[in-house]
């Protein structure tokens, strides 16, 4: 069948009149029936470029994603645009994803978000079969490969569905990679041609800085004061971004933090608070932002080394989408350097210890020996480590290495509602109702607020109901449970714990197999990534020029606004004539706010580049701020 115009369906669903830069080539090699590889950076749009051309065509689109929060805002977003949408991951019910998979065969949902470990399934290959599929997309691409630094296994067996797929064309898509993990995803994917597209990892508008700092609180203070705006500060563990978020709130900063271990409800009120500018700073580890579309980042603030350049550059990026004047500041010291050495050592234990880990979990979850393959468990790591008394990061590292072997998978904490299906018809319902008078009433409450019980599974809000009723949540809850044991409704009650699958049957630990081979490659890549982002504070090169290296692109100019470049152009003045200029602007400004406009009509024409660069210096060191417009005098 003839295309539907992409221009037209990105103003009728999007409303607007233009694709950004490369959107609208890949979505023509896309719809060209072309396997096609986009890198686009952070905040680049890169789902609108799977999104358009599925719509464009008549069947659904396949999306696999390893990031369970993600999947599902994108989920709502399309939905709240009347595009039918749905997910699935781990900690669904079977039930559950039988009838979603049934929805994409004989329905009219345009778009399915799968994990790559629900992807890898005997159901969701069987009903994939009987798809009408357009496009199979693939997220977060990189991990794919092992010379990436998120590698995950189950993304190797995507390639298998390309056989019951053998027409349809496959997108690909990351934020970061490397030249290495350009090749790898093409070679993994069985690509038939090659399409790549890519865009420059260039920020004009990102001043990346690098302080080196014994007192980081009073410096991350100094950036705060000196940058307005919203802006993220990255922390390695939880305890800090409490204590940070403390510090800073006691300092007059409208702060707070952000981890995985909070209930989904808190998170989401956090991360809303913050989107509309309710909260100033974010404190948070890495769990946060991924997905989330904030344009007006003004400062993202690095307090520890990050392990990769890859996901430095991806956090950092967080900042300045809507291209105004933006900071990226990393601030460290000797001892990251050495907690980064300590991670090393830590992150890849002795193997016996991974069977160590690996029995114990077995015995956790009370798994038999020979089975469980694609069950998924709940898991608090914590809970777990603390059960058989090992050190929580042994056990997370040993975890890691059984993930990235392909014997389990651990996937991030994710809300998930509660649902119910009524089993019997109305006439055994109406009977069960007359036996059980105590029931009735919940029955009646669930019949009239929700619609289609009998048919399908609703979704339940038992705050709302129990209140309706006015009777306690606990006693709803034993109610509906107790309606499960008499086989009258499947109940499953809301979740919002990290998740564990088994992707094997469970082995005797001692027949436990690891490849020694991929795991001292993964281990000295590892060190590799380590010693790139030291060298990237320590190396007295243009920050953007040293990232933009690192991901392939050889050639890139230094950019000119970065700590380095500044400091540079500082020494292209005599320190003396510089000197001599920065006390005057000091003087000047210290009489009254000025533009730089005004700042330059104090001086002769001749001198206006060098001012310029002298103020943006004298910006970057925290010398004065400019505030709607105007350049103040800060440094005592």
């Amino acid at each position: 069948m003839p295309h539907t115009d992409p221009q037209k369906i990105l103003k009728q669903y999007w409303g607007y009149d233009q694709f950004r830069p490369l959107q609208s080539e890949i979505i023509q090699s896309v719809l060209n029936g072309k396997d096609t590889l986009a890198l686009l950076p952070t905040g680049g749009g890169k789902s609108i470029c799977f999104q358009v051309p599925s719509l464009a065509q008549e069947g659904i689109c396949i999306v696999v994603s390893p990031l369970i929060a993600l999947m599902k805002d994108q989920v709502q977003n399309l939905q709240k645009r009347n595009i039918p949408a749905l997910a699935i991951y781990s900690g669904m019910h079977y039930k559950e994803i039988d009838r979603l998979l049934d929805n994409c065969v004989y329905g009219k949902v345009k778009f399915l978000y799968l994990s790559p470990e629900r992807l890898a399934t005997d159901l969701a290959r069987e009903r994939i079969r009987q798809m009408p599929v357009n496009l199979l997309a693939i997220d977060e691409a990189h991990c794919i490969s092992q010379w990436g630094y998120d590698f995950r296994p189950p993304y190797l067996q995507i390639s298998d569905i390309r056989t019951l797929l053998p027409k349809v064309p496959i997108l690909a898509l990351t934020a970061t990679a490397t030249p290495e993990v350009v090749g790898d995803i093409q070679e993994k994917l069985l690509f038939k041609n090659q399409a790549v597209f890519c865009n420059s990892f260039a920020r004009s508008n990102l001043a990346y800085i690098v302080r080196k700092e014994e007192g980081k609180e009073q410096k991350l203070l100094e950036i705060l004061k000196n940058v307005p705006g919203s802006g993220v500060v990255y922390v390695r563990n939880r305890r800090r971004t409490k204590e940070i978020a403390h510090f800073l709130r006691q300092k007059g900063i409208s702060a707070d933090y952000y981890h995985a271990g909070l209930e989904m409800t808190i998170r989401s009120a956090k991360q809303d608070a913050w989107i509309n500018d309710k909260i100033r700073i974010m404190v948070s580890t890495n769990a946060f932002g991924m997905g989330i579309d904030k344009p007006n980042v003004r400062v993202v603030v690095h307090l520890e080394l990050p392990d990769s350049l890859e996901a430095y550059f991806q956090e950092a990026g967080r900042a300045g989408r809507d291209g105004q004047k933006s900071f990226a500041v990393m601030v460290y010291n000797e001892g990251d350097k050495r907690n980064l050495e300590r991670q090393y050592a830590q992150a890849f234990p002795e193997l016996e210890e991974v069977r160590k880990v690996y029995r114990a979990l077995g015995s956790y979850l009370q798994l038999a020996i020979g089975g469980g393959k694609g069950q998924s468990y709940d898991f608090d790591i914590a809970v777990f480590s603390q059960h058989f008394q090992l050190e929580t990061i042994l056990a997370y590292n040993a975890l890691r290495i059984l993930e990235q072997e392909g014997w389990i998978s651990l996937s991030e904490a994710v809300f998930t509602p509660s649902t119910l299906r009524i089993n019997v018809n109305k006439d055994q319902l109406y009977d069960y109702q007359l036996r059980h008078p105590q029931m009735d009433k919940v029955l009646k409450a669930i019949l009239r607020s929700y619609q289609g019980a009998f048919s399908d599974f609703i979704y339940l809000n038992e705050r709302k109901l129990a209140e309706f009723l006015k009777i306690p949540s606990a006693q709803l809850k034993q109610a509906l449970l107790m309606m499960q044991q008499d086989q009258i409704l499947e109940y499953l009650p809301q979740n919002d714990q990290p998740q564990l699958t088994f992707l094997a049957d469970r082995l005797d630990a001692d027949h436990l197999s690891i490849d020694i081979k991929r795991y001292n490659f993964r281990k000295n890549r590892f060190l590799e990534r380590i010693q790139k982002a030291v060298a990237y504070c320590e190396d007295n090169i243009c920050r953007s020029q040293q990232l933009l290296h690192y991901f392939g692109e050889k050639d890139a100019p230094a950019c000119g606004i970065c700590d380095v470049c500044l400091e540079q152009k500082k020494k292209g003045l005599s320190a003396e004539n510089f000197a001599r200029l920065q006390e005057k602007i000091k003087r000047i400004l210290l009489h009254e706010p000025l533009t730089p406009q005004e700042i330059l009509e104090s001086f002769a024409p001749k001198m206006k580049t060098e001012i310029l660069e002298a103020l943006q210096f004298l910006q970057g060191e925290g010398d004065l701020e400019e505030q709607d417009g105007k350049c103040r005098w800060i440094r005592k």
